[in-house]
């Protein structure tokens, strides 16, 4: 199942005619027009996931995702490549109990914006679970890299993805951006004192 939530912005007649075109084009391949209600409640949705994933450990469940953006060329391969990645990276450390997914959350016209998901069951795994699900995000994110995506799509570097930095901007891009932080930031006090 494939299920996609739409909001068309403009002037009326622009909006009118972008939901002619997408019903039209729905309707050759069997699509159904699930209605404005369902569009909002998955929505909201996004909201709760944190709250759900909490949940999750009182039943030995660790979650968590994250995205990348892409070209379209490299879109499917990538979500086929970074899946089998994360199943080969479970296997390896015996976790059989595992939820893999991805989905395509924002388009755009030279590409595209891809959340993965990825969680496992660690009751009885040997290992803080924590730091499993680290590494096995981390041969993820490599995969990601070596498929043509990017380091991030919005959610930024951080420390998580700082190791990669500057394989993705060059020294001349780490460069820039140090020499705009020491003039903007010389105190070093955005960013909770991060460093690149």
């Amino acid at each position: 199942m494939c299920a996609a939530t739409c909001l068309f912005e403009g002037r009326a007649d622009t909006v009118k005619r972008q939901k002619s075109e997408l019903s039209r084009l729905a309707a050759m391949y069997g699509a159904i027009d699930g209605g404005s209600e369902n569009g909002e409640r998955g929505y909201t949705l996004t909201f709760l996931i944190a709250y759900l994933r909490d949940i999750g450990f009182d039943y030995y469940f660790i979650a968590e995702s994250f995205e990348t953006s892409m070209r379209w060329s490299a879109v499917h391969r990538t979500c086929e490549g970074v899946k089998a990645q994360i199943r080969s990276s479970c296997e390896r450390r015996g976790i059989t109990r595992t939820f893999i997914s991805c989905r395509v959350t924002q388009l755009y016209d030279t590409g595209a914006c891809v959340y993965f998901y990825f969680g496992f069951n660690f009751d009885g795994v040997e290992g803080d679970p924590v730091e499993i699900y680290e590494e096995v995000e981390s041969e993820a994110r490599d995969a990601i890299l070596a498929f043509g995506g990017s380091l991030s799509h919005h959610h930024g570097i951080g420390k998580i993805r700082k190791k990669w930095y500057q394989g993705a901007v060059s020294e001349t891009g780490v460069h820039m951006v140090r020499g705009l932080k020491n003039v903007v930031d010389p105190k070093n006090i955005f960013c909770a004192n991060n460093h690149i």
